[in-house]
């Protein structure tokens, strides 16, 4: 069936392909999925995005989706203090809760770094992180980049950023395969990877 391309299914699908992991095939059955759903339904799809949209923010402290200025777990008194565990993506960080092998804290550095993206130390925010340890009381980073040539440039760099405080800085163990996003692993890979991590 040819879709009218300046159409309003157009447009959604054109939205649709924007999302990540979706093609134009997917994108597509996704539109008439929606186009076929009751009103009510589809509207309350559209509310929830909308609400997420404008009621959800990053973490003040370790950039971890927040519904205030403080996430969930920086805000939970019984998390231990003296670990952070830095991750590229809050997709990553709920993986590893879901393990449930880890009670400290977080950071979460949304990217990794790219120098042939464009991305440097400055768009991950490396700097919150080394502030965060300067304030005392962290006694070890242990650090989930993913397995890609990114994340282990991310690791060697907050390595070398956060070794002059005398902190114990741990990569997490590779239990999961080169090149997969740690979000994808599952909690038995996840909670031995975390349980094996070695210092750097």
């Amino acid at each position: 069936m040819a879709v009218d391309q300046q159409g309003l299914l157009a447009r959604l699908i054109k939205e649709l392909v924007r999302l990540p992991g979706i093609g134009h095939k997917s994108a597509q059955r996704l539109a008439f999925h929606l186009m076929k759903m009751e009103r009510e339904d589809a509207l309350r799809l559209a509310d929830a995005i909308r609400a997420v949209k404008e009621g959800l923010a990053f973490c003040s402290q370790c950039r971890n989706i927040a519904e205030g200025e403080l996430c969930e777990f920086c805000r939970d008194p019984k998390r231990d203090r003296s670990k952070i565990f830095v991750v590229e993506e809050p997709s990553t960080l709920y993986a590893v809760e879901r393990a449930g092998a880890y009670r400290g804290l977080y950071h979460v550095l949304l990217g990794a770094l790219s120098p042939l993206d464009g991305v440097g130390p400055g768009d991950i925010r490396a700097e919150e992180l080394i502030e965060r340890v300067k304030l005392g009381g962290v006694e070890e980073v242990i650090l989930a980049t993913n397995p890609t040539i990114e994340g282990e440039a991310t690791a060697i760099y907050l390595t070398r950023m956060l070794k002059p405080f005398g902190v114990r800085v741990s990569r997490i163990a590779y239990g999961i395969p080169v090149g997969m996003d740690i979000e994808y692993a599952d909690e038995v890979t996840l909670l031995k990877s975390i349980e094996g991590r070695r210092d750097l």
